[in-house]
């Protein structure tokens, strides 16, 4: 569907979560689904229906006579991504859907969105959260200044920055000079500073504690502690996009 000459055509077929509540606060919870259905199409039985199940779905059924500013935020968002699929997308869209939700509420929300996909609904959402990427989404597209820079699985774009161990070292001093001189030493691919710490990029698993612990030292600096990780999503646009703030 060609969404700019047939504008009407184009949203039957998508549902759009924005960030800001939308929700329509003059109706009840339920008006708010069932509304929604018939303004889509839906005749009246179809759109009661479709509003209490969908209401259980998101387990929001206790709530169906509530007045919506009565929600708290994990329930109104909830609800906005009900709304969003009355009337059956071929593609539902969330702008930052857990964006100010507290860790619970982000949580229920993941799982209603997997629940959504197990049962074949497309999604496209984006995030700035790198674990929420990494959990939910079957493939990853990481964006700078409006430009695709990578996009691939979770598990392929963390394989891309060449390294199978992260590890963190807190020092004092200069942490650059020290992040130079971690980034030659023997398995290292590159090094970065940023958090008050530096990381170094390893191939291998085996001694990568030691073997940094003993480079930081051999490079005078004094080690104050030592991490390692997996390299993750977060580390993949570090590498991709730099550090420095964006607008």
């Amino acid at each position: 569907v060609d969404a700019v000459a047939h504008p009407a055509l184009a949203k039957q077929f998508i549902g759009v979560v924005p960030q800001t509540n939308t929700l329509d606060r003059s109706l009840s919870v339920w008006q708010n689904l069932y509304y929604h259905g018939r303004y889509f199409g839906m005749g009246a039985r179809d759109s009661r229906r479709t509003a209490d199940r969908l209401l259980e779905q998101f387990r929001l059924a206790d709530r169906a006579s509530a007045e919506v500013f009565q929600l708290s935020g994990g329930m109104a968002q909830r609800l906005m991504v009900a709304r969003a699929i009355v009337h059956s997308p071929r593609i539902l869209f969330l702008d930052e859907p857990t964006s100010g939700l507290d860790p619970q509420s982000r949580l229920a929300l993941w799982d209603i969105l997997r629940e959504l996909h197990r049962g074949g609904q497309t999604i496209m959402l984006t995030t700035h959260y790198m674990e929420e990427a990494d959990r939910l989404c079957d493939r990853v597209a990481i964006m700078d200044h409006g430009k695709v820079l990578a996009l691939d699985s979770p598990r392929m774009l963390k394989r891309s920055i060449d390294a199978d161990t992260v590890v963190r070292v807190s020092s004092e001093g200069d942490l650059h000079a020290l992040a130079e001189r971690l980034a030659q030493m023997p398995g290292a691919t590159h090094a970065d500073t940023g958090d008050a710490v530096v990381r170094v990029y390893l191939r291998g698993v085996t001694g990568a504690l030691r073997r940094v612990g003993d480079a930081t030292e051999a490079a005078g600096f004094r080690v104050n502690d030592l991490s390692v990780a997996e390299p993750t999503l977060e580390s993949v646009f570090i590498t991709l996009t730099g550090r420095d703030l964006r607008d």
